[in-house]
């Protein structure tokens, strides 16, 4: 089983940058992504990083948000910049994959504690 540990977060302003972490074991850092859920919005996938080393990204990130993997650390990280206040929300990393256009995720493991992202306009 895949276990992760997510950080990075903080409060920032809008067209602020942040980058999240999250170190994984018991797995690698392929077919890993980000989702995130704001208050009363249903989670989303943002990014995700395949085995052949592809990135996928949600239409609301897209050239803002990069995803990378230190495979050394086990680490998969989400740069974020210009942040807006609709980017507000938790953020969690997990096993993912692209399936027709939708990030989704693969495991169905407890998620990670997250990490609190939140854009004040």
């Amino acid at each position: 089983q895949v276990y992760v540990a997510e950080s990075g977060g903080g409060s920032v302003q809008a067209g602020g940058s942040l980058r999240l972490s999250c170190v994984v074991s018991g797995g690698d850092t392929y077919n890993m992504g980000w989702f995130r859920e704001a208050p009363g919005k249903k989670r989303e996938g943002v990014a995700v990083i395949e085995s052949d080393g592809s990135t996928t990204y949600g239409d609301s990130v897209k050239g803002r948000f990069t995803i990378s993997q230190d495979n050394a650390k086990n680490t998969l990280y989400l740069q974020m910049n210009n942040l807006k206040p609709e980017d507000t929300a938790t953020y969690y990393c997990a096993a993912a994959a692209v399936v027709g256009n939708t990030i989704v995720r693969l495991d169905h493991g407890d998620w990670g504690q997250g990490t609190q992202v939140t854009v004040s306009s």
